[in-house]
């Protein structure tokens, strides 16, 4: 689990800081609009839709941006942007498991880039099923312990139904099953306690070692193919040293 908190962490800190606010809010529209197509408008009875809406709403896009996004998933007539979920396998540096998720309307194009970047990382795209036995769904929340009871945290956590809660150095991680991820936010929210990310995410079971240059490397890989239209998240199970990990995401 080390590797994906480190790696959601520093997406966090960097998205909060760096110029990608535009494209961010590109693939929140894309995962909005596709969910409503799916699942309907309506968040309340649409949990994909609601973990989007939810998730765009921590990176502050303006209300008026999400009600366009549900508005256009839900129309019958407007079939201009039809996405299609793919799910992209491979190993990166060190034999790092890695998975893409992405939303594209050319699977031909979409397939060709990720592909470069994995070769020209060190990596490859591997057969479908070969990584992704792998990982485990769940909700994530992740509180900064200087922010919070971590006491409390714990408390409410397990009373509505978490799975795990972890130290993770200057953090707190709640891992929660998808059945009681949202009552376990619910719980927070409720209760006033401010988490700085909440998602639902890939978990990997086991985690790979890797320091030096196969760190520096895997963090590039993830990076890039984050950076990729078509890219909606990258899971991956490496576990960096904190220290290592400190000055790489300088």
């Amino acid at each position: 689990m080390s590797g994906h908190s480190k790696w959601s962490s520093i997406k966090h800190k960097k998205g909060a800081a760096d110029a990608k606010r535009g494209k961010i809010f590109t693939k929140l529209i894309r995962e909005i609009t596709t969910a409503a197509r799916i699942g309907g408008g309506d968040p309340e009875a649409n949990s994909r839709l609601r973990v989007a809406i939810a998730l765009a709403k921590t990176e502050n896009m303006p209300k008026d941006n999400i009600e366009k996004a549900v508005k256009k998933g839900s129309s019958t007539q407007d079939a201009s942007e039809n996405y299609e979920e793919h799910i992209y396998e491979g190993y990166g540096p060190g034999g790092t498991a890695v998975l893409v998720e992405a939303l594209t309307d050319n699977k031909k194009r979409t397939t060709a880039e990720v592909r470069h970047i994995f070769s020209r990382l060190n990596g490859n795209l591997a057969e479908a099923g070969s990584v992704s036995w792998q990982f485990h769904k769940k909700g994530y929340i992740v509180f900064d312990k200087n922010s919070v009871d971590e006491d409390k945290v714990m408390e409410l956590a397990l009373e509505a139904g978490a799975e795990d809660v972890a130290d993770a150095g200057s953090e707190i991680e709640v891992y929660a099953e998808l059945a009681y991820f949202e009552k376990v936010k619910k719980v927070f929210d409720e209760n006033g306690l401010k988490y700085s990310l909440s998602e639902v995410t890939m978990v990997p079971q086991t985690s790979v070692k890797v320091e030096g240059k196969n760190a520096e490397t895997i963090l590039k890989l993830l990076d890039m193919l984050e950076d990729l239209d078509d890219v909606q998240k990258v899971h991956a199970n490496f576990d960096i040293s904190a220290e290592e990990m400190e000055r790489l995401s300088q």
